[in-house]
C-alpha cells in the first residue's frame, strides 16, 4: 500500500537521517492529469496525549462537494518533535487511507511540504509514501524567510530558505484580506505555482482551502466523540 518501505519505529536521530535521504527522491514536477477528486488531510489529538485522530475528506473539484471521509484513530509512541512530526501522524494517516474507496488525485494537507528544514515536511512525507501530489498548507512558518505579501486576497510573496541561499522554498499566501498569511509549499508530484493556484481555488468564506478546513472539522469533531465531549 505504501510506496515506502522504511519502518516507522525508529528514534529521533534515525528519522532525521532518513529524511535527508528522502529528499532525495522528492520530485516537483506538472501535475500529469486533470484533477476530479481532491483531498483534505488533517490530524488532531489533546494536547500531550498519544492518541491521534487522522482524517480524510474527499471532495470534488472544482465545486469542492464532499463525496466521503474517513478516520483512523490509533496511539503513536514517537516523540512530539517539531520537524519530525510525520512519523507520528502518517501511520495513522495510511490507515485511514485504506478505508478511501474514492482516492483523491491531490490531497491539501495541513502541515509543511519542501518547507522544512530538511525539505520533508508531512506533505512531501506523505507523498512519497502514496505516489501521490500533495501541497503543504501550514497555517505557520516552521523556517524559511519572507517579505509581507500585500494585504489583498491572493497576493503572494516567496519563502526563501534563508536570506543568503535565496533557495524559494514556498509561496506566503494572503487566502483572504488582512488576515494573516499561509504557508503553501508544494509536497511532491506537484510545482510551487500549481499549489498557489489549487489552494486559491479552493478559498470559500474562511482563511483556511475547504479541504484542510474540512479535514480540521472532521478530526476534531472525532477527537471530541471519543472522548464524550
Amino acid at each position: 500500500m505504501s510506496h515506502l518501505t522504511h519502518d516507522w519505529n525508529m528514534t529521533p536521530t534515525e528519522a532525521v537521517a532518513l529524511q535527508k535521504t528522502l529528499r532525495e527522491q522528492v520530485e516537483l514536477c506538472p501535475l500529469t492529469k486533470p484533477i476530479r477528486y481532491i483531498a483534505g488531510v488533517d490530524v488532531s489529538l489533546n494536547l500531550y496525549s498519544t492518541t491521534v485522530f487522522a482524517g480524510w475528506i474527499v471532495l470534488s473539484y472544482p465545486d469542492l462537494v464532499p463525496v466521503e471521509e474517513a478516520v483512523a484513530r490509533q496511539e503513536v509512541a514517537f516523540p512530539y518533535i517539531s520537524g519530525l512530526l510525520s512519523f507520528r501522524e502518517i501511520p495513522p494517516l495510511l490507515e485511514a487511507w485504506k478505508q478511501l474507496k474514492i482516492k483523491p488525485d491531490v490531497a491539501l494537507v495541513d502541515g509543511a511540504g519542501i518547507a522544512h528544514p530538511r525539505r520533508l515536511g508531512i506533505a512531501t512525507h506523505l507523498g512519497l509514501a502514496l505516489g501521490l501530489p500533495t501541497v503543504g498548507c501550514a497555517k505557520s512558518r516552521l523556517t524559511g524567510v519572507y517579505d509581507e505579501p500585500g494585504e489583498e486576497a491572493g497576493s503572494v510573496s516567496m519563502l526563501y530558505a534563508s536570506d543568503s541561499s535565496r533557495e524559494v522554498i514556498g509561496g506566503v499566501l494572503r487566502t483572504k484580506r488582512r488576515v494573516k498569511p499561509m504557508i503553501i509549499s508544494p509536497g511532491h508530484h506537484i510545482t510551487l505555482e500549481e499549489s498557489l493556484d489549487l489552494v486559491r481555488s479552493c478559498v470559500r468564506k474562511y482563511r483556511l482551502p475547504e479541504p484542510t478546513r474540512l479535514a480540521h472539522e472532521l478530526t476534531n469533531r472525532e477527537r471530541r466523540a471519543f472522548y464524550g465531549k
